[in-house]
């Protein structure tokens, strides 16, 4: 049994099983409200899923992409949640919960994951199918770009894609239950998961001084 954390778009907590499925999940869709709602959204999944800490086997931390200041949110609540739980991190890539979602619904073939980077960009994520677990087969790490320059990016990428081939994922909000299925199937059927290291793919905009600053 799962916990499993997300907070690339807005907060999303949930309790899943390989067997059971999701067991509870909360969502709030508010991106600026992170660090203020997710104690309370991980207290409310474990106790409506009546599972203690001690019940878990891990913790899913979804690594992005996302922006900075929320994205690192959601990590840094995993690691401590999985440290003080003597349970072990579960990295996951947050688009393959968007992907994993539309395979299971029926989609079929190449598909195209993007969601909201701010400053006018998108992160992307290509996959080219699902296999015969439902997982889905990411081509590469995610990406950003320019709206305008996305057929670009992913031409670069996969080369044999046209515009014809892509099915548009666009996600404003990430499954916490999606993502700890991913992890629960990734385990179940020996598939690896992610770096334990956030997809932030830009620099955050604070930046420490590069010398000592002149008092005159």
């Amino acid at each position: 049994m799962l916990l499993a954390i997300d907070t690339s778009a807005g907060t999303s907590v949930a309790v899943v099983d390989r067997d059971r499925g999701v067991i509870s999940e909360r969502l709030e869709a508010d991106t600026m409200r992170h660090a203020e709602v997710i104690g309370r959204l991980i207290r409310e999944c474990l106790a409506e899923a009546d599972v203690a800490v001690g019940d878990l086997s891990g913790v899913v931390g979804g690594m992005g992409p996302g922006p900075f200041t929320g994205l690192r949110v959601g990590i840094a609540a995993a690691r401590v949640f999985a440290l003080g739980a003597g349970a072990p991190l579960v990295p996951v890539v947050s688009h393959d919960a968007i992907a994993f979602g539309r395979y299971r619904d029926g989609h079929v073939g190449p598909l195209l994951v993007v969601t909201d980077a701010r400053r006018r960009e998108v992160y992307w994520s290509a996959y080219s199918d699902a296999d015969a677990h439902g997982l889905p087969n990411r081509i590469g790490a995610p990406g950003l770009a320019k709206p305008a320059d996305l057929a670009q990016s992913v031409a670069l990428r996969e080369p044999d894609w046209t515009h014809a081939d892509w099915t548009h994922a666009d996600g404003v909000s990430i499954s916490a239950g999606d993502l700890g299925m991913v992890a629960e199937l990734s385990f179940a059927y020996g598939r690896s998961f992610a770096a334990d290291s956030p997809l932030y793919l830009r620099s955050p905009d604070v930046t420490l001084p590069t010398g000592r600053k002149r008092v005159s």
